[in-house]
């Protein structure tokens, strides 16, 4: 789960796992699951850290499985430093069930072509898919394309952190230069380069038709430049926590603006542009145990041309359903009083952008409560003409108080007490006069 070392954040651990043919290391099978705790500060393990250390437990490259047995002393370790144990076992099982399945299927492949075959199958592939980014780059005109877009702050000062990226289209190549960007902050919104990669890649991939596969093959044509000691590839031990969240987000986005100016009609306006991070743990004195849990939240998403932006769900960098208010309230000591569309959320426009949601939580019984957020103080942009999307807010509301809290929190919530989060809507697309 390093993030120094091929990670992204400390919570999303990855299990990489060899395929033997023929008494010959052929292929890797890898998984990387996000856990709802892994240690740290606070629970959900997304603090508003300084540093790494700060956030959790971090594992380097380092064997669970040794020929076929589990190790019992790393997995002990492991299990002693994480808030729910239980859950982080199943987890890690499950892991480790899904890359045995890998394994198999591999083999059965393997049996079925040979490695000879499925290498050249493989190679294939990307050849492939490098064709395709190649040909839909090479219909983006000539030229050199900038935009910048902020993030509201780091969670430790008020001062907002400009992304700034340089996209330079030649031929059927391109180039991204965020050299521009921020200096690493000291909170915990700094990327790493694989972070960085992932999201640019992201916005190609979306370039090309939905069949071509994701591989190797988009990094061919991109030259991706993000200097050491960026907000985009920041130095060890800087904290990572919410880089992978919310800044992966802001990368697409000054992406999509950049790239607008040159194909606005293939390019939407801008959504939510956030995860909106809730995590939190307490004690259940009715199970009479300690709980960690993190959730994100959908919002709008952008309009484009010729189609409206969709209401209420995950876009660009996230991956995850909402989680419905019958589990949860099953699940922890806490109601669910609100959980609906945000209405006019969305930015006016020919096509309107999508509307973000409303979610009120209610808990009964003190918690220990992290928000990592964002589009707080920026609003999600609208495209040629379209308005922006109306600003995300997180309300606490204690009695008949109502506390405005910034994108990034960390505080102790008492029993009775709420907690609304309104999510992003997604920005306009054209002048509303044309609609």
């Amino acid at each position: 789960n390093d993030p120094y070392r091929g990670g992204t954040h400390l919570p999303d651990v990855t299990c990489i796992s060899p395929v033997f043919y023929a008494g010959k290391l052929i292929f890797l099978v890898a998984n990387r699951a996000h856990h709802a705790d892994i240690g740290g500060m606070t629970p959900g393990s997304m603090p508003l850290a300084t540093e790494i250390y700060q956030e959790g437990l971090i594992l380097p490259p380092v064997k669970l499985v040794r020929r076929g047995e589990i190790d019992d002393g790393l997995l002990s370790l492991i299990l002693a430093n994480v808030r729910t144990p239980e859950e982080r076992l199943g987890d890690l099982m499950a892991q480790i069930a899904a890359n045995e399945k890998g394994i198999q299927r591999l083999k059965e492949i393997l049996e079925e072509y040979g490695a000879e075959k499925i290498n050249f199958y493989a190679q294939a592939l990307q050849d492939y898919t490098e064709k395709f980014l190649r040909q839909t780059i090479s219909q983006i005109p000539d030229g050199e394309y900038s935009f910048t877009d902020y993030l509201d702050d780091d969670g430790l000062s008020f001062t907002p952190i400009p992304l700034k990226v340089v996209v330079t289209i030649h031929g059927d190549q391109a180039k991204i230069d965020f050299s521009s960007s921020s200096p690493q902050v000291a909170g915990n919104v700094n990327a790493n380069l694989a972070v960085t990669i992932s999201a640019v890649l992201y916005v190609f991939r979306s370039l090309v038709e939905e069949d071509i596969p994701f591989n190797t093959g988009l990094l061919r044509p991109l030259k991706i430049i993000a200097p050491q000691g960026t907000v985009l590839n920041a130095d060890f031990p800087s904290a990572t926590a919410g880089g992978n969240v919310e800044t992966s987000q802001r990368i697409v986005d000054v992406l999509l603006g950049a790239l607008a100016e040159a194909v606005p009609e293939k390019i939407p306006a801008a959504s939510s542009g956030t995860m909106n991070n809730v995590a939190f743990g307490g004690y259940d004195p009715l199970l009479q145990k300690r709980y960690a849990y993190y959730e994100t939240i959908g919002g709008g998403m952008g309009a484009s041309f010729g189609r409206e932006g969709l209401s209420g769900v995950h876009t660009h960098m996230t991956n995850s359903l909402n989680t419905p208010i019958e589990a949860l309230e099953n699940y922890l000591p806490l109601k669910i009083n609100q959980y609906r569309l945000r209405p006019r959320s969305g930015g006016k426009g020919r096509w309107r952008g999508g509307q973000g949601i409303i979610r009120e939580y209610e808990f009964l019984n003190p918690v220990q409560l992290t928000i990592i957020s964002e589009r707080r103080k920026f609003a999600p942009y609208g495209l040629r003409g379209g308005e922006p999307g109306r600003p995300g807010r997180n309300i606490l509301i204690q009695k008949n108080r109502r506390r405005i809290l910034g994108s990034k929190v960390n505080l102790k919530i008492q029993s009775g007490e709420k907690l609304r989060i309104e999510t992003p809507g997604g920005g306009g697309y054209g002048h509303q006069q044309e609609k």
